[in-house]
Parts: C-alpha cells; structure tokens; sequence
C-alpha cells in the first residue's frame, strides 16, 4: 500500500492508478446505468462499502469484483487514503467471496485515473495476431507475413548506417506476454523512473519509460485481449534524431538511439515526432523533494534527471557498458545472453529477448527471422530495432464455438 511504484503503475487491464475500484461486467453496467467513476453503495450483511466502479471488459456478468490492500490510514504517507477500504466487507467465515450483497447506485462520481487513453496508437495495424490453424492455412496471411518476406521495405533519402560491430535490438513475443506489467517496474527500478502522482497521471505525465498497452477484440462481454510492451523502438531512421536542435538524441555506432541529457533544452520536438509516443518529459523536478534515505534506492549507474529534460529507454546501456568491460578484460566478445535488459530479466514468460542482430546465432536473431515477426507501423520506414512475434493462440474448437459460457457460469 505504501510502494508508490506499485501505486502508479497502471493495472494489468483496467489501466487505472492510485485507486482500486469495483469492476463490473458491460452488461450490468448498462442495466444498472453504471458509468465509470459512478459511486455504488454495496451491503453485504451488517458492513457497507461506498466506491466508485469500473467498467471491464470481459468480465463476468452477476459478480463486482474488489482487489484489497486500499483504503488504508495506518500507514505511510504515499499509501494513506489511497483507494478504498474493501476489508469492511470481508468476513471471517466469507474471505474471498461474499454472496447477497446489495448494490445501490447513488449520485456521486469520483474521478478515476487510467493510462488506457494515454499514447493512443490505435486504428491501426497494431497488434497481429491468429489462430495456428490460420497459420498452418495460409503462411503469408498479412497478419503472419514477415516484412522481408512481402514487399521490400521503402526508399529512405537518409543513408544506411553502417553495421560494424554489435548491433543491438529487441523482440517481444506476444504470445508469451500475459500484460502483468512486472518489466514496468523492473524498468523504473533500473532506470531510476520517478513517480508523479495521480494529478499528473490524469495529465499525461507520467514517466514510465515502458508501457504496456491493453487491447479488445471482439464482444465487450467476452473479447480476445492482447497485451504489446512498448518501449522505445530505436529506429534505424529515427523521426526524433532529426528534429533535435542540440543534438541531444544521436544515433549511436551500435544502433541505440541515445539521449544526452546534459544537451536537451526540452523543446519536445523529438516526442512530437515520435509516432510511437514513448518518450518522457520532466514537466517538474520530481526528485528534488526526495528524502535522503529514498536517495539510496536509486541506481547509481544511471543518471538522475532534472526538470525540462527528455527522456526515454536507453536499452539499458549501463547494462551493455558493464558487459563490454567484462569482456574486454577478458580479452572476447561479449556473448549472447551476456547483456540482459531490466525488461528481460524480469518477464515471467520470457517474452523479451534482447542480444546483438549481427550474431547470426544469437536467440534474438533467431526470433526475428521467423516469418512471424514484424515492426509497429512499417509503413512509416522507421525501420525499429524492437520487432514484435505476432500471437499465435490454439483455442479447442468448442472454446471458440460456446465461447466462455460455462466459465463465466462458475465464476457467478
């Protein structure tokens, strides 16, 4: 309750920070007139609760689902009245799950922060995804074609940077990525992200250098949902490196596309022109009122930023600068799996790889020549070192037949 981090870090689906509030299903909302934010009065026995709800879709209809841990007064100063307090309805005999309870819409709103709406790519081809039986179907089915298997890519009027030496890049498999936003956190630890409070949230300042967007497909009631890590894409033709008046974002020799802090004037014209939106501005000096004890959480191998300057993933260079030192001492190369980004060491699923595309051996080599894999907006002739594995999922046929019926039967 007390972790700002955790406090600011966006909710795997809903998106919403600093708050924990009741989700209900699309279809009792619209029965109930429910709008988010709408505060509900819920009774269950002896206890009432009063807490604004949350429309999510996919969830199940006949259930409010509450997440404890908020609300909370005893505590520190960042998790003190953050939230609501749901143990009110938390009975010895009734842990987990209270039946009969009583739901009353009142008048009141309370205003709910989420990042879902923040950074908006969508309306575009985004997110590829599709069946295995597709897949064995058609191989070249545009949601599965490998760009250097369709047309070429286009003309640039910026010369090819050359590629001697290691050359850095990423890829994310989406079928593995299960959105539990852990390489968020990994990267705010590691890169010594500050948080900003719900105010600024609602203004579209937050500092994550990763997000993680949530998409739907399908029927509000039961959708596909897919989540997709962005972080920045490190274009081989960078839109942001151009427009840059001091020439504080560079390309480096290595393929990262680098940010000297100590140049940036925050003009911002590197995040206007940025198509994936994942560039950060200090708005306000979020450190300066730091405690001298919270001091010592922050990584001293990363610069700590000041107001007015621009910043974004560097791909974890510290971590590739250690990895150099260690080998050059050494007297070899670096190796593949030498150099882990917080990102990637931190997934779960392993759906981060990230390694040197020169190593026609290395793991991330590998994924991206599959045909599955593939770039966010191509069209556009970035040309990012970052490259999505478009999901493939196996549903049994009755699953896509009778959908989630039963489940959600259960689960009520």
């Amino acid at each position: 309750a007390n972790n700002a981090w955790l406090q600011e870090l966006p909710r795997p689906l809903s998106k919403v920070v600093w708050d924990n509030p009741a989700y209900v299903s699309p279809a009792d909302a619209e029965r109930l007139g429910l709008e988010n934010g709408r505060v509900v009065e819920l009774t269950g026995g002896e206890h009432r609760l009063s807490i604004p709800v949350w429309i999510l879709p996919g969830h199940p209809d006949g259930v409010i689902t509450l997440t404890l841990g908020g609300g909370r007064t005893q505590v520190g100063r960042v998790g003190r009245n953050a939230g609501f307090n749901t143990y009110r309805l938390r009975a010895a005999g009734a842990e987990w799950s209270l039946g009969g309870v009583h739901l009353r819409v009142t008048r009141d709103t309370y205003p709910l922060v989420t990042t879902q709406q923040h950074q908006l790519m969508d309306g575009r081809d985004l997110v590829r995804a599709g069946t295995f039986a597709e897949l064995e179907q058609d191989p070249d089915h545009p949601p599965f074609m490998h760009a250097g298997h369709g047309p070429p890519p286009p003309q640039s009027m910026y010369p090819e940077w050359p590629r001697d030496g290691y050359q850095w890049g990423m890829a994310i498999d989406q079928s593995a990525c299960i959105g539990c936003s852990v390489c968020m956190i990994a990267c705010q630890a590691e890169n010594n992200v500050p948080v900003v409070g719900k105010e600024q949230v609602e203004m579209n300042r937050e500092m994550h250098w990763l997000r993680v967007d949530t998409y739907y497909r399908g029927e509000a009631g039961n959708p596909e949902t897919f989540h997709q890590p962005v972080p920045c894409m490190h274009c081989e033709q960078a839109p942001c490196e151009p427009v840059c008046p001091v020439a504080a974002t560079t390309h480096s020799s290595e393929g990262l596309n680098e940010m000297t802090y100590n140049r940036c004037v925050g003009t911002r014209y590197c995040s206007n022109n940025c198509p994936y939106k994942v560039r950060r501005f200090n708005f306000l000096s979020w450190h300066q009122d730091d405690a001298e004890s919270l001091r010592m959480l922050w990584n001293p191998d990363v610069t700590v930023r000041s107001r007015g300057v621009m910043e974004k993933c560097t791909y974890c260079v510290q971590r590739i600068n250690a990895a150099r030192i260690t080998a050059e001492r050494e007297g070899r190369v670096i190796r593949d799996g030498d150099v882990e980004t917080a990102c990637q060491a931190a997934c779960p699923t392993q759906a981060i790889v990230f390694g040197n595309i020169s190593d026609p051996g290395s793991q991330v080599s590998a994924l991206k020549a599959t045909p599955l894999n593939y770039g966010l907006l191509e069209e556009l002739n970035t040309r990012p070192r970052t490259t999505y594995v478009a999901a493939i999922r196996n549903p049994h046929p009755r699953l896509e037949t009778e959908g989630n019926h039963g489940d959600t039967e259960t689960r009520s």
